[in-house]
Formats: structure tokens, sequence, C-alpha cells
């Protein structure tokens, strides 16, 4: 079951190498169970007992289940669907004297540069094509190996393992062909998707790590692929709610993108996108703002967000006395400057639905010494304030373009987000909760 969930991820890591593919991804997989989708733009109509998804900019989702008659709050999963990457410029061709093509990028997010070296990559992300006066999106996902980052031989670089620093503006530009290669780039997506290389008017391209997933390990016990910082949450978090409701909440699954760069844009958890769908959802079903304001306090959300293992060479960046291992189960995270959510009334209700779900967990938090990240669950809560725990699962690499994480957290995670979406979290008087399974 453990390596059957993990083959599950690996496939819909390897259909999503950019965010826009992450939420193609999972639109078609929900049109494909009966979900219903929205359009921000219209008017929404919606009934109990109905399932329904709405995405926006094309990189964010939210899908959500209401039940059959009345709902009391929102059962919500919080997760990203971006990873650290470069980005290409505009102009992005460049050429080395006559010798070579290569492309000009930025970073994307705190990354671990020197993994990105001498591993092949490709180009996914989307362009605006134009027919007269109409612009069309078209995903672009070049399924071949294209460009490689060269490190610089130890001949000629002597300092590079005792503390270089690299400079993304020299080190990290990818080698694209040979000098009579510039000006491809734009032809050979042109080809990818069918149209003129004059007709592409806009774009957002980055790259890609092109290593599959694998299983590895003494017992086969470790995984390693791209992308598991955040989308063995994203994914986990969408077959729960393909498998699971509830008969008195709105169970909710968000997807946000650009979490990596603060989520302060249109479609990050920051932005209103949260607050607007359950708005117009409680406003579609002809409740009162009275009864929204009751709902949101009768809620719930999971900020689900991987967090760091102890590291086998450096276990002394751990916090001394929360020793996370990979395999451990759901981390629950911990931050008294408040970069988690998580306090003690939502460690507890997330303790009991582990034990619920037969699911081992394990707590997290920073080395007082090191300054942590943070994530999405507070900047949501800046526009929905709600009861929110911070949860993932550990790993090792974070932000490496080759993450590596335990075989069975993906369903340890499944498992966990399965229940949460069956349980009911009640508020009683005086600061009490009713948890019913």
């Amino acid at each position: 079951m453990y390596q059957t969930a993990t083959k599950e991820l690996f496939s819909f890591i390897e259909q999503s190498p950019s965010p826009f593919h992450v939420v193609s991804n999972m639109k078609e997989t929900l049109l494909k169970a009966g979900f219903t989708e929205l359009k921000e733009r219209k008017s929404w109509n919606l009934e109990y007992g109905k399932k329904y998804f709405v995405t926006r900019n094309d990189s964010s989702i939210i899908a959500f289940r209401i039940p059959k008659n009345h709902f009391s709050g929102f059962q919500i999963i919080a997760s990203h669907s971006d990873s650290p990457t470069f980005r290409i410029k505009e102009n992005g061709e460049m050429t080395v004297e006559t010798l070579y093509t290569k492309l000009n990028v930025e970073k994307y997010g705190g990354m671990l540069l020197a993994p990105w070296f001498d591993r092949p990559l490709s180009i996914a992300g989307r362009v605006i094509v134009r027919n007269e006066d109409q612009l069309e999106t078209k995903l672009i996902c070049i399924d071949r190996d294209l460009v490689v980052i060269p490190n610089v031989a130890i001949h000629m670089n002597q300092e590079v393992n005792t503390g270089y620093q690299y400079h993304p503006q020299v080190d990290m530009l990818p080698l694209f062909g040979e000098g009579n290669a510039k000006g491809n780039l734009f032809r050979l997506i042109a080809d990818e998707i069918h149209v003129s290389p004059g007709d592409i008017i806009g774009h957002e391209l980055s790259l890609y790590n092109r290593m599959k997933g694998t299983i590895w390990g003494a017992n086969r016990e470790f995984v390693s692929s791209t992308k598991l910082d955040d989308l063995q949450c994203a994914y986990s978090s969408l077959r729960a709610l393909l498998h699971c409701n509830h008969p008195k909440n709105v169970t909710v699954c968000c997807v946000f993108d650009n979490e990596e760069v603060g989520s302060g844009t249109k479609q990050g958890a920051a932005s209103t996108f949260l607050k607007d769908v359950l708005k117009r959802l409680n406003q579609s079903l002809g409740r009162s703002q009275e009864e929204y304001s009751q709902a949101l306090a009768a809620s719930f959300m999971i900020s689900a967000d991987n967090g760091h293992a102890v590291h086998p060479n450096h276990p002394e960046k751990a916090d001394p006395s929360n020793r996370p291992r990979m395999n451990g189960g759901v981390l629950i995270k911990h931050s008294a400057n408040q970069k988690y959510t998580t306090d003690a009334v939502s460690a507890a209700i997330v303790r009991m639905i582990c034990e619920r779900a037969n699911v081992p967990y394990q707590d997290y938090c920073n080395h007082s010494d090191i300054p942590g990240g943070s994530t999405l669950g507070n900047l949501s809560n800046m526009q929905v304030a709600l009861n929110t725990a911070d949860i993932g699962v550990a790993q090792l690499a974070m932000h490496s373009p080759y993450e590596t994480g335990g075989v069975k957290d993906t369903y340890y995670l499944m498992k966990f987000m399965e229940t949460f979406y069956q349980t009911g979290i009640f508020i009683e008087e005086n600061g009490n909760y009713r948890l019913s399974f």
C-alpha cells in the first residue's frame, strides 16, 4: 500500500512540471469525478449535495463538496502548486562568442543551487497565442532532455568545494545549443503547440528536472523525486477530497500558487481567492452574512506543507528535543513567532484525528538558532480567519530539484486527510471542542 501510494504520487508529479500543469491535471481529475467547473466571472447557482471547483490564473484551484441539506462550517485543506525553479526571462536566448547559445534565467523562490548542475532539464509552462484579436493560453511541456546547466571543471574552479559563492546571472544559465541555435527556442515551442512563432505573444516558462521519482534504500524505505514540496500535500488533499465528504460541513481543497515567493499575488494564499469562493458559496445557497460568520467560527483549516527531517550528516541542525524522521507520519509544525499557525487547540485536534486514522504523528520545531521558513497558513488567515494547524511530512533536501522523503508518508498523509474530511469539529462553550468521527 505504501509503494502504491508513492507510485501514484510519482505519476502525478511527472505530469505536473509547472503550476499550470498541476492545476490542469487536477481539473481533469475533478471533471472525471463529476465535479462542475465554475467561472469567477459568471454567476454561481450552487445546489446542496453537489461538488464544484474554480480556478484562478490557471495556477490555483479551489474544489469543494457541499453536503445534502445544510452545513455548519468548512473543512479546508490548503497546499501549494509551485516549487523553486528558474524562470526564462524575456529575450531569453544569449550567444557566447560564436560557440554556444544559452538561456537567460532568473531564480524563482529560495533554492539550493548546486543540485541543478549537470542534470537533464527541460522547459514547461504556458504561452499566450494570438489569433487575430483573440488571445489563447496554451500549456507547453517539452518532453525531452533539452538543456543542462554545466559545472565549471574543478581544475578551473578550485574553490568550488571550499565555499564558492554561486552567482545566478553567471553560473546558473543553462546551455541550449551551439552558436547557431539562437532563435530556435520559440520555433521549438511553436512546433510543440502547432502555431507560428510569431503568434506567441507572451510566456511564463521555467526549467524542470527530468529525473523521474524512485524508491530506494536498504529496505526500499526512501523516495526521491522532484517537487515533493509541495505536490506530496497537494496530491494527497485532492485524493482525499475525491474519496471523502462530511454530512454537515463543506469539504474544501485549496491549492495556491506562489507560496515560494511570498503568496502575495492575486492567486496566492494571501489573496482574496479563498474568501471570495467561500462568500460566494454561502450567498449562492441563500445564506445570510450572519450565517457565513457563524460558519467561519465553526470551521477548521489544515495548512499542508512539508517540513524538515533530521539530517543524517547534520543532526545538529534540528531542534534538540524534537527529532522528526522520514516515515514518521504526519508532522505537526510549531513556531512561537507564529511562522506556523498551530496552537494548543489545533495541535490537539490533529493528534486526535491521527489517532482515529491510525496514523503516526510527530512534532516539528525550528532549532532556536536557525530561522525557519514560513508557509501559507497565516497568510491565508489574513483574509479568512480560521482555527488552523500547519502540518506536512518530513523530508530532506527541501528546495532541491530532487528531494527525499519516506515511502510510507504519502500513504499516511492520505489517510490523515481522508479522516480529517470525515471528522466533525464542533466548538462547544467555554473554549471546549467536540470531535465527531
